[in-house]
């Protein structure tokens, strides 16, 4: 299982000298699978990058699959070009919450006044299937399902292909529960012995009194996390749009000096890093 990282920026994308190293695109995870099946997690900025290298190679089938649908997370679809491609094949996948479906909950990033371009103008071929409580296959990768405790509520999920695991945990607020997400508990359960946890991680301490029920966890907290579900490596995510470059070493320098003598590698997901399972 190949992990690629297009966007790990939180709420909006940045730029500037300041944002180098760790990027300043929003959510786009890329996976691809053992027999090269590709797997899109969230449509953030990242998404831009991405399909312009999908047709660069050629690629014209994967599948997609959505955390949520607040903007930071859906808001490049319509800068996604394989999707402007007729012999384009998506598989979306993803649980609509209030919207009426998961096309309605993606459709909305193209409806006016949001964009010039309809989403009936799409002329790939998009299949929906909604993802909200069982684990289902896409090819040999399993993906499990689990709320995530975020406003207007959302999915994480766990990859696991041939022994290897994958925990994706963005916009999860570790020491908030919001309607329709689960306990501590049930999150360290549910990343328990991960090979690798991506973890949301935009706050500091010292900015959780005012920031306390936006959905996010502090950073400490997502390091609770990794310690008690015994994951192998544990990064940082949705870095906060003021986060510079300089904060977030700070953040896993703090990470692994807590971490010292146990067997858990620290580090803040990078804008194009690549990580093999």
């Amino acid at each position: 299982m190949l992990i690629r990282c297009w966007g790990a920026r939180g709420s909006i994308s940045v730029s500037g000298k300041e944002y180098l190293r760790y990027g300043g695109d929003t959510t786009c995870i890329e996976i691809r699978t053992k027999d090269d099946q590709i797997v899109i997690i969230d449509a953030g900025s990242g998404i831009r990058r991405l399909g312009n290298r999908l047709l660069a190679e050629a690629r014209t089938e994967f599948a997609m699959i959505f955390t949520h649908a607040h903007w930071d997370h859906i808001m490049s679809l319509p800068f996604f070009k394989p999707i402007y491609q007729r012999e384009t094949r998506i598989a979306m996948y993803g649980c609509p919450f209030s919207q009426e479906s998961v096309r309605g909950m993606i459709s909305r990033v193209m409806a006016p006044p949001n964009f010039p371009v309809s989403y009936d103008d799409v002329v790939a071929d998009i299949t929906y299937e909604e993802s909200c409580r069982e684990a289902f296959m896409i090819g040999g990768l399993k993906v499990t399902p689990i709320p995530i405790s975020h406003p207007n509520q959302g999915m994480g999920y766990r990859f696991e292909e041939e022994g290897k695991s994958f925990v994706f945990l963005t916009d999860n607020e570790l020491s908030h529960r919001h309607p329709g997400g689960m306990t501590f508990e049930d999150y360290c359960a549910f990343a328990k012995g991960a090979d690798l946890l991506l973890h949301d991680a935009e706050y500091r301490p010292e900015d959780y009194p005012q920031t306390k029920t936006w959905g996010h966890s502090v950073f400490t907290d997502a390091l609770r996390l990794a310690f008690a579900a015994g994951v192998s490596r544990f990064g940082l995510f949705h870095h906060n749009q003021d986060r510079t470059d300089k904060a977030v070493d700070e953040m896993v320098e703090e990470c692994r000096k807590s971490a010292a003598g146990r067997s858990l590698e620290c580090f803040a997901a990078q804008q194009d890093m690549e990580i093999i399972l």
